[in-house]
């Protein structure tokens, strides 16, 4: 399932708590497609704690508590890490990541939280989602299979790579817009990643975050850069992504385009990829500024400018996934819609 379905669905999941609703929710996929980042982002929408435990480093005892003697009784210690409403609030996220590099003995430790949210005395407030994620055996972890009882205990989603997915995280976290244009232009490499090689950086979408940092870092030393990029996503990649950095010096005087002045589309297509980019990402820095909405009228007017229609539907597709249903108020938009009619409807 594509990223933007499984954030609703872990978002249903998170509220059904509330009505006592709540299904455990497994997510798998191979390393890097964003699996913990998006119960990241559910626990920041929702303004509550994400507690993030790795049990594949953990002893059984670990999660079962210490026993200690009361009288002739022996009761338990539960771990402080585990949820507890006065300490960390009623309602929450108990995340379990990398729970198929668990070894069998915690496990099984884990079967009676995931499912009853209970530890012997221990109970999981009423108000916390239970979350896991993990990799397939196929991906060369470090895995084991998972087993029967405990995979019961779970709804089971497999996490997709899907890049218009991609692109809203990205302007949305504010990554370079030259790694946005790059990943527009070459699409197949948002992904990259033959378990049978084992490599080492390969492309994904947290390896490209990477890429974003490097560029911050390494812009203003050339003889950096390129290793420094192949180092986050692989020696092809990065190749390919330093030389589409260094050709974005022949890019079209953006400054002038939002002035509105007849500036015309470059006939590279690499070019026109970042372009593109470039204009969404001004489009949303732009967005609480008194004079935002003739800033999008004339990156609208440019859009219907490209020689490849279908180029500007991208650039106001990305547009509208980051500015929202605002963008329709624009009055520039009803005439690019009109004349891109025919591509809207049939292509």
């Amino acid at each position: 399932m594509r990223p933007r379905l499984l954030l609703s669905v872990l978002e249903r999941e998170f509220l059904s708590t509330r009505d006592a609703q709540h299904t455990p929710v497994m997510l798998w996929g191979p390393p890097g497609v964003g699996k913990s980042d998006m119960v990241r982002q559910i626990g920041a929408r929702q303004g509550v704690p994400v507690i993030d435990i790795r049990l594949s480093q953990m002893e059984p005892s670990d999660l079962r508590g210490i026993p200690f003697r009361v009288d002739e009784r022996v009761e338990w210690a539960v771990p402080s890490l585990l949820p507890d409403a006065r300490r960390h609030g009623p309602d929450g996220i108990l995340f379990l990541d990398e729970i198929t590099s668990t070894p069998p003995a915690v496990s099984a430790a884990a079967y009676q939280l995931i499912l009853d949210r209970r530890l012997g005395d221990y109970q999981v407030p009423p108000g916390w989602a239970i979350f896991a994620a993990g990799n397939r055996q196929g991906d060369r972890g470090v895995t084991y299979t998972m087993p029967a009882p405990l995979a019961n205990r779970f709804s089971h989603f497999e996490v997709e790579t899907h890049l218009d997915d991609w692109v809203a995280w990205a302007y949305d976290r504010a990554i370079d817009e030259r790694v946005i244009a790059f990943l527009r232009f070459r699409p197949e490499l948002l992904f990259e990643f033959d378990p049978a090689h084992n490599p080492v950086a390969f492309p994904s979408p947290r390896s490209w975050e990477f890429a974003h940092r490097a560029l911050a870092k390494f812009q203003d030393r050339p003889d950096l850069l390129r290793g420094t990029l192949q180092a986050c996503v692989g020696p092809a990649a990065g190749v390919e992504l330093h030389a589409f950095v260094q050709n974005l010096e022949q890019m079209p005087d953006l400054d002038a385009i939002l002035r509105g002045d007849p500036v015309p589309t470059p006939k590279e297509i690499d070019l026109q990829y970042a372009v593109a980019a470039a204009l969404v990402g001004r489009a949303i820095r732009a967005r609480e500024a008194p004079e935002a909405q003739a800033v999008w009228g004339r990156i609208l007017d440019y859009a219907t400018r490209f020689p490849q229609r279908e180029m500007g539907v991208m650039l106001v597709s990305d547009l509208h996934r980051a500015l929202g249903d605002v963008l329709f108020e624009v009055p520039e938009f009803a005439a690019w819609a009109e004349a891109v009619a025919d591509v809207m409807l049939y292509n």
